[in-house]
């Protein structure tokens, strides 16, 4: 396996997972710094693609982080990290005589539209941009999305079957993971409801997301884009709530809008990644029979909490 992009949190779970089941897994990174660290500018192509030929799997998770300020600038940066680096695995996949079997794109469930009427899966469900209620800086980050996802789809790879894999909030016990931010909040008391509380959060326990990456090697019928999310999401309020009751949090200060714009200005971060409401299910992985071990948020976040936090 070459995983591209894999220095961060997920990234480095998918290496770890793999090696555990003993796969060789490389890593293809701007900033080596492990043994089988392969050194890339996720743009161009360089001597990397030598480790591409010949490999099982391809696992594209490079872009730069969306915990940031939606400024002009970092939304370049966003673009520009996620379809170059697509475009660039594509153009190894299709020029060395051994591709990959398999490609795993990083996308993004964000790419759905902000609603509450129905969840959207990954068959019918509603891309968003243009929907009542979404600001325009939320549909940058739509735009972005369906850029990425695009270029995955021009790209000539006809021996190799390509996934793009629309990830929900990924929970897994890091420091400074979107999980580590919310128990540090939760234990301070300032996990409280969040906006008006009924924006729905989808999400997926690490162990279900690893699960996920084998099955779909596995299963060869599946390409396309595939819902990676746990089969429940839930409103906002009740998400911080059972997240409190995890970690034994008595009181979570509220956070109504205004304070939250605040917030997130003071974090450099913005307020869609909370306020948007992403429901989404995994319909495509139900209807092939991916079993998951973690389906309701309560049972995974006592879970994730029972466990030691990780350092990146």
């Amino acid at each position: 396996m070459v995983i591209a992009g894999g220095s961060g949190h997920v990234g480095r779970a998918i290496q770890n997972h793999f090696d555990s089941l003993g796969w060789q897994v490389l890593v293809l990174s701007r900033t080596p710094t492990r043994p089988g660290d392969i050194a890339w500018d996720g743009s161009t192509l360089g001597n990397w693609v030598d480790v591409v030929d010949g490999c099982n799997v391809v696992v594209n998770m490079a872009g730069r982080s969306v915990n940031c300020r939606y400024t002009r600038e970092n939304l370049s940066e966003m673009r520009r990290s996620r379809v170059d680096s697509t475009r660039v695995v594509g153009r190894a996949i299709s020029t060395v005589s051994r591709p990959p079997s398999v490609w795993l794109q990083a996308s993004t469930a964000t790419i759905y539209a902000h609603r509450f009427d129905a969840a959207n899966d990954d068959t019918t469900g509603i891309l968003g941009g243009d929907e009542p209620g979404s600001p325009p800086k939320w549909r940058a980050s739509i735009e972005i999305a369906k850029a990425w996802e695009a270029e995955l789809d021009a790209a000539e790879t006809p021996r190799t079957r390509k996934l793009a894999l629309r990830s929900a909030m990924t929970m897994q016990p890091v420091r400074g993971s979107v999980l580590g931010v919310l128990v540090k909040l939760a234990k301070r008391g300032l996990l409280g409801t969040i906006g008006d509380g009924h924006q729905f959060v989808s999400w997926v326990h690490i162990t279900d997301f690893l699960s996920t990456l084998e099955f779909l090697i596995s299963h060869e019928q599946l390409s396309g884009p595939v819902n990676i999310c746990a089969p429940n999401p839930l409103p906002m309020a009740e998400f911080t709530w059972r997240l409190r009751e995890a970690v034994g949090a008595k009181y979570g200060l509220p956070m109504p809008k205004p304070v939250l714009e605040v917030g997130a200005f003071l974090m450099g971060t913005e307020t869609e990644l909370m306020l948007k409401s992403r429901r989404v299910v995994p319909g495509r992985l139900s209807e092939h029979g991916f079993s998951f071990k973690f389906r309701d948020w309560p049972v995974a976040a006592a879970d994730l909490v029972s466990h030691p936090f990780l350092e990146p």
